[in-house]
């Protein structure tokens, strides 16, 4: 208990200063998905509660899935306000995984409920096209309770739709690497080549799709 206690505090001193200039809506933001190689990316917003309690809450990466899901459902509930935004594997594969990357987190902060006076963003660069005064944090998700809590919520809220979407594509199963580049996901690709939501720009799907592009172009050829 003692170790969590002086963690809690190492997650909060942050948020404590910037309530103490007069910051006293706090939001944190984070994202999940930049790697896989199919599904959407998805960033979330959080403006923790304040006093806060959220004893034992950290950095998504370094929970179970269980205590994912656990925490996600506390956070629904106690935050003041929660955002999600999210961008389609085809959106990505147009405007690139950086802007696609702002594109989410702009949207997760528009879409709270309440206005924040600062927000703490998860990585080494501020949120481009937002005029909330803003601190990027590298490695915010394990140094601010609230980066870690938009940790949590993206990273649930994009698995649970890969779980959904495993049922629409049940032969890639997504519901067990999320879309990620796993031995059994790139057995599968090659064997039925990209689907809908593949990032069609990010190897190796971009080189079966571009395979399957000159295939579908032979064919015709072949049979005049």
């Amino acid at each position: 208990m003692a170790e969590k206690a002086r963690r809690f505090q190492e997650m909060t001193a942050f948020e404590q200063e910037l309530r103490r200039s007069g910051c006293l809506a706090v939001c944190g933001v984070d994202e999940a998905g930049r790697g896989p190689l199919a599904g959407p990316l998805v960033a979330a917003a959080v403006m923790s509660p304040w006093p806060c309690h959220w004893l034992g809450l950290n950095d998504s990466k370094t929970l179970t899935a269980k205590a994912r899901d656990e925490w996600y459902e506390v956070i629904m509930s106690q935050a003041a306000s929660v955002g999600v935004g999210m961008v389609s594997a085809r959106r990505i594969d147009r405007i690139g995984l950086q802007r696609a990357n702002w594109e989410a987190m702009r949207s997760a902060v528009k879409n709270l409920s309440a206005f924040p006076d600062h927000v703490i963003v998860d990585g080494p660069g501020k949120i481009p096209g937002l005029s909330i005064p803003q601190t990027p944090l590298v490695g915010g998700d394990g140094r601010a309770i609230s980066v870690a809590a938009a940790s949590v919520v993206a990273k649930v809220t994009r698995d649970r739709m890969m779980t959904r979407l495993d049922e629409e594509f049940p032969e890639y199963g997504f519901a067990r690497h999320k879309g990620y580049g796993t031995p059994e996901h790139l057995s599968v690709l090659m064997t039925c080549g990209p689907c809908r939501i593949h990032r069609r720009s990010f190897q190796p799907v971009a080189v079966l799709a571009n395979r399957e592009k000159v295939s579908n172009l032979a064919g015709p050829a072949a049979a005049v």
